[in-house]
């Protein structure tokens, strides 16, 4: 996977509130969380690869990382509210609703990973691993606005098939955060 922030995020990082509680899910090496904090939101980074996470705790601080089985484990976010959780390159379907859960009032959810189709390109090709077409739409579209959606096979950071959406949990979707 790249190193480099998704463009997708960055897209909409202007959304979430200044100063806001982030919540990276499946974190990985810590691209976005690194982000997050350089843009002064409080960063919570969460990951079952402790070693990922040390790295990202030595490079920024501030970040508090967790260690979780997000898939084998309880949620470990229960009772917490997040002004904004990116997903990237995950899908763990059982974890959506409580994702929906775990977004404040106003908060963003951006959410980036593969669909069917990219089997044909590589890595991952499992269907448990690859959204539906629309599938994001119809699991957020009953609690969230959406504010843009896209799917289909994209040529970088590597060629792939993927859903991206962003959507907010807006009290009144006609006016401004």
């Amino acid at each position: 996977m790249s190193e480099k922030p998704s463009l997708w995020v960055e897209r909409f990082l202007p959304l979430i509130t200044a100063g806001g509680l982030v919540l990276d899910l499946a974190c990985g090496q810590g691209r976005h969380s690194l982000l997050l904090a350089q843009l002064g939101h409080r960063v919570e980074a969460v990951d079952r690869d402790v070693e990922a996470l040390a790295r990202i705790s030595a490079r920024a601080p501030g970040i508090v990382t967790r260690a979780a089985d997000l898939e084998g484990g309880p949620w470990p976010y229960h009772g917490c509210a997040f002004d904004a959780i990116v997903v990237t390159n995950y899908l763990f379907r059982p974890l959506l609703p409580m994702l929906l859960n775990a977004l404040e009032v106003n908060g963003v959810l951006i959410y980036e990973t593969f669909m069917v189709g990219n089997e044909r390109l590589g890595k991952p090709a499992n269907p448990t691993f690859l959204l539906r077409p629309g599938e994001l739409l119809e699991v957020v579209r009953p609690r969230l606005s959406v504010v843009a959606f896209e799917q289909g096979q994209v040529d970088t950071p590597r060629p792939a098939v993927v859903q991206r959406l962003c959507a907010t949990r807006r009290l009144d979707p006609l006016l401004p955060a």
